[in-house]
C-alpha cells in the first residue's frame, strides 16, 4: 500500500517499468512443445529460469502481472544466494547496489544487550548478508534474463488452466490479447505463497501458523547509523512488542513492528495508524528529522510446506512450495536455492546425461531444508513473538539478565539461514573414516582465496573435481568425468599447495566431488576413474 495521494506503483526512488502482454503471433501459437515452462516471474522463476539456461535449456516464463513486485518485501540476500547468483550470471549488481553487514544488535526497553557478529574469514568473496529492496532484486534478475537470450518472458500472462500427466504438462494461458495453450515436457510452479498452480492440482500447504503479526513499512529518510539488523524488544513505541531496522539503498529503512495480540489489522494498517506508529518508532531510535513513507504491508508468521514438491511433471519452488517465517531471512534465500536445485537438475535430464529418476532427489533435499528451517525459524518465532504468556515470561527474564549477564545475550540472536546439509541424499556418497578436516558429503564447499581470486571462481559448469595428484592420473579422471557429464571440469592441485592441501586434508591421490550448486558429493583418499564414474552416474 501507498500513501493517498500516490498511484499504485508511484515510489520515492524506483521507476517501476510496464511490460507489454505477448503480441498475437504468441497467441495463435498452439500445440508447440517446450522443454520447461516457469509460471512466476518473481525473484525464484527468473532464477530457475536462469539456472536453466546456463545449462543450455530453452524456457518460457510467465507471470499474470505487468510489472515488478511493488515494495521492498524480502530484502536480505544471503552469502549463499550470492554465489548461486553468480552462477546465474547475475551477481554484479547486486553487489554494486546492495549494502552489506556483518552485525546484528539488540536492544531492551531502549538499553543495548548485544552486538552479535556473523561469521566472516578473509577467504570468503562475499559478506554474510547484503539488504536490497526486492524491485531491484528484480530488475537485476530480469535484466540478466533478457540478455541471456535462452528465455521467452511473456507478462499479462495468467494461467487458467493446467492438466498434469505422466508425460507432459499442458497449461492454459489468458492474456488481453486472448487465450492460447502452452505444452511443456516439465513446469515450475513459482506462482508465490497464494500459487493458482497448487489450486488447481488440488494441493494445499500444510503445517502451523505461529503467533505474531508485522506490519512492514517502508520510510526514506537521512539517518547516519551503520548498515545492520536492529532488533528492539519492548521499545516505549511498541510496548510488549518487537521491532526490526534495517537499512536499505537509498536510504530507505525497513521497520517491521509487531502489532498487540487484540489489535485489529484492518484499523492497524490506516495509513494515519501506520504514521503515528512509524513516527513513534522513529524519535525511540533518536530520529527527529523529516522523513517520508513510501510502502506498508503486513504478515503473519507461518511454517507451511506441501507433502511433496513434485506432482508428475509440475515442480514447486519457493513460496508455492512452503511458507517460512522471516526470522532468519530465509524466504527468498531458500527460495533460490530451491531455484538451482531443480534447474540443474532438469538441465541434466533434459540434456540426457541423467535418468528422469534424478529429480525424485529435488524434493527430498529441499523438503528437507525446508523442515530444517521451520525447526529453527519456529524457535526463533517463539522469541520474537511469544506465543503463550510463559514464553512470554521467560523471554522478559531471558532479556533482563541479557543487560548484565553475556551467556544470556545469545537467546536474542536469532539463528540465520545457512545451507542445508544434504547428507542423506541419493546424490551423496557415504562418507569414509579418514578424515580429520574438511567439508564433509552433503555439505556445502567452502571457499578459498587463492594467489588470483577465489577457489569457487574456479568452479565449472557441471560437476567439479578438486584432484590432488599428477597429471597422468588427472587426465584419466577427466576423461572418466566428462563421460558422465560434458560440463565436467577438474582442479588439479598439488603438495605445494599447501592451504588447499590443508583445509581438504587431501594428499596425493585424493579428491572432492562438487556438484554444480557447490555441495560435496563424495570425497577420496585415492580416487579412481570408475569410483569416480560410479559416483558421478545416477
Amino acid at each position: 500500500m501507498r500513501p493517498s495521494g500516490r498511484g499504485e506503483f508511484e515510489s520515492l526512488y524506483f521507476t517501476y517499468p510496464k511490460f507489454e502482454p505477448p503480441s498475437t503471433s504468441f497467441v495463435k501459437e498452439q500445440g508447440y512443445d517446450f522443454p520447461v515452462v516457469i509460471v512466476g516471474a518473481g525473484p525464484i522463476g527468473m532464477a530457475a529460469a536462469l539456472t536453466l539456461a546456463r545449462h543450455g535449456i530453452h524456457s518460457v516464463l510467465v507471470d499474470n502481472k505487468s510489472t515488478f513486485n511493488d515494495g521492498s518485501r524480502a530484502i536480505c540476500v544471503s552469502r549463499s544466494s550470492l554465489y548461486a547468483l553468480e552462477r546465474m550470471g547475475a551477481a554484479q549488481p547486486f553487489i554494486d547496489k546492495s549494502l552489506g553487514w556483518t552485525t546484528r544488535r539488540g536492544y531492551f526497553e531502549g538499553r543495548e544487550i548485544g552486538r552479535f557478529e556473523m561469521p566472516h574469514s578473509a577467504d570468503e568473496k562475499y559478506l554474510p548478508m547484503y539488504n536490497l529492496q526486492q524491485q531491484y532484486i528484480e530488475q537485476f534478475l530480469h535484466a540478466a534474463v533478457v540478455a541471456s537470450g535462452m528465455i521467452d518472458l511473456r507478462w499479462q500472462s495468467e494461467v487458467i488452466g493446467c492438466d498434469s500427466g505422466p508425460d507432459q504438462v499442458a497449461l492454459k494461458i489468458h492474456s488481453p490479447n486472448g487465450d492460447y495453450h502452452l505444452n511443456a515436457k516439465y513446469c515450475l510452479a513459482a506462482d508465490g505463497a497464494h500459487s493458482p498452480l497448487r489450486t488447481m492440482l488440488g494441493l494445499r500447504l500444510k503445517g502451523t501458523n505461529l503467533e505474531g503479526r508485522y506490519v512492514i513499512a517502508d520510510v526514506q529518510m537521512e539517518h547516519d547509523f551503520p548498515t545492520e539488523r536492529r532488533a528492539f524488544f519492548e521499545p516505549a513505541a511498541n510496548p510488549g512488542g518487537t521491532v526490526l531496522i534495517h537499512r536499505q539503498p537509498d536510504n530507505i529503512w525497513r521497520i517491521d513492528y509487531q502489532l498487540a495480540p487484540n489489535e485489529d489489522a484492518d484499523e492497524a494498517i490506516q495509513e494515519a495508524n501506520i504514521r503515528a506508529r512509524v513516527g513513534a518508532i522513529l524519535v525511540d531510535i533518536g530520529h527527529d528529522a523529516p522523513w517520508d513513507l513510501e510502502w506498508w504491508s503486513i504478515y503473519s508468521a507461518n511454517t507451511l510446506c506441501l507433502d511433496e514438491y513434485r506432482h508428475d511433471r509440475v515442480f514447486f519452488i519457493g513460496d508455492s512450495a512452503h511458507i517460512v517465517p522471516i526470522f532468519g531471512v530465509r524466504g527468498l534465500n531458500n527460495g533460490l536455492l530451491d531455484a538451482e536445485n531443480i534447474g540443474w537438475k532438469l538441465a541434466r535430464v533434459l540434456n540426457k546425461t541423467a535418468p528422469d529418476a534424478l529429480l525424485e532427489s529435488y524434493s527430498l533435499e529441499r523438503r528437507g531444508a525446508t523442515l530444517d528451517v521451520f525447526e529453527n525459524a519456529t524457535k526463533s518465532a517463539a522469541f520474537m513473538t511469544p506465543p503463550t504468556a510463559g514464553y512470554a515470561l521467560m523471554r522478559k527474564a531471558a532479556l533482563s539478565l541479557s543487560l548484565s549477564q553475556e551467556f544470556a545475550r545469545g537467546l536474542a540472536n536469532p539463528r540465520q539461514m545457512v545451507p542445508y546439509d544434504y547428507q542423506h541424499s541419493p546424490l551423496t556418497s557415504a562418507d569414509l573414516p579418514g578424515f580429520d578436516t574438511g567439508p564433509t558429503p552433503g555439505s556445502i564447499c567452502p571457499n578459498l582465496r587463492l594467489k588470483n581470486g577465489y577457489l569457487l571462481d574456479e568452479m565449472g559448469e557441471g560437476y567439479t573435481l578438486l584432484f590432488f595428484g599428477d597429471e597422468d592420473s588427472a587426465a584419466a579422471l577427466v576423461a572418466a568425468g566428462q563421460t558422465e557429464d560434458p560440463g565436467f571440469k577438474l582442479l588439479r592441485f598439488t603438495q605445494e599447495d599447501a592451504q588447499i592441501t590443508t583445509a581438504f586434508d587431501c594428499q596425493n591421490g585424493g579428491a572432492y566431488l562438487l556438484r554444480p550448486d557447490q555441495h560435496v558429493a563424495a570425497r577420496w583418499h585415492i580416487l579412481t576413474p570408475a569410483t569416480l564414474a560410479a559416483a558421478m552416474s545416477f
